[in-house]
């Protein structure tokens, strides 16, 4: 059976994963016929965020782990005890975990380094040849894993796609209901809440990404 894993950030959309992306892809997934296994970090995040009033909530530390495994409902593994090897292809929801606690992307932008855990093992995935996903912010990793001329897409935020270009990457614009392929790399990136839109436009854009990145595991 494919076996895909899903890098997570936390919970939450203002400082881990966010929620409905996460779900969405790990239903895909499901539907697909596809096992998955959910992975993090084990870091403390960034900071926390009061999702009512988007404030950040001083003194308050959570780890992104222990944050993930409240969407995996399942057994959720350290990324860091992780063998790339075991695994078909890799997805990455976004939220704004994935600049703060996967990368630093959200406070260094084009001068932004990728969590070395993280790092490690999708710049071996990447190695392997093997497909990976990435929604919403989750794409401003791309540069620093496959290096320069990667083809992917955030959608049209002209400041993030800027940054991005001055990593070396090459943006694409690209609606909330599409996805963006890069064929040589194997690299599928989608918008999702990068951009002002519904949960079921959202859908359709992570539900085309799941199934092109499960279409290159034998492709």
């Amino acid at each position: 059976m494919k076996k895909v894993a899903v890098i997570l950030s936390g919970s939450g959309f203002l400082d881990g994963a966010e929620i409905q992306e996460s779900v969405i892809t790990l239903l895909t997934l499901d539907r697909a016929g596809v096992q998955y296994q959910c992975m993090a970090p084990d870091i403390p995040q960034m900071h926390v965020v009061d999702h009512v009033t988007g404030e950040v909530s001083e003194g308050e530390s959570r780890n992104v782990l222990s944050e993930a495994a409240r969407i995996a409902r399942m057994k959720i593994i350290n990324i860091a005890e992780a063998d790339p090897a075991d695994f078909d292809a890799v997805i990455l929801p976004g939220g704004f975990g994935a600049a703060k606690n996967l990368s630093n992307f959200a406070t260094l932008g084009a001068a932004s380094t990728v969590q070395k855990d993280v790092l490690a093992f999708t710049q071996a995935f990447a190695t392997l040849g093997r497909p990976m996903g990435f929604v919403c912010i989750a794409p401003a990793m791309i540069p620093h894993i496959y290096g320069p001329d990667a083809q992917l897409t955030i959608g049209s935020d002209k400041d993030t796609a800027a940054a991005i270009t001055e990593m070396g990457g090459v943006h694409v614009e690209c609606p909330v209901v599409d996805h963006v392929v890069d064929k040589q790399r194997k690299l599928v990136s989608t918008p999702a809440y990068m951009l002002d839109a519904r949960i079921g436009d959202v859908a359709t854009g992570i539900e085309k990404l799941v199934n092109e990145v499960i279409g290159m595991i034998d492709g």
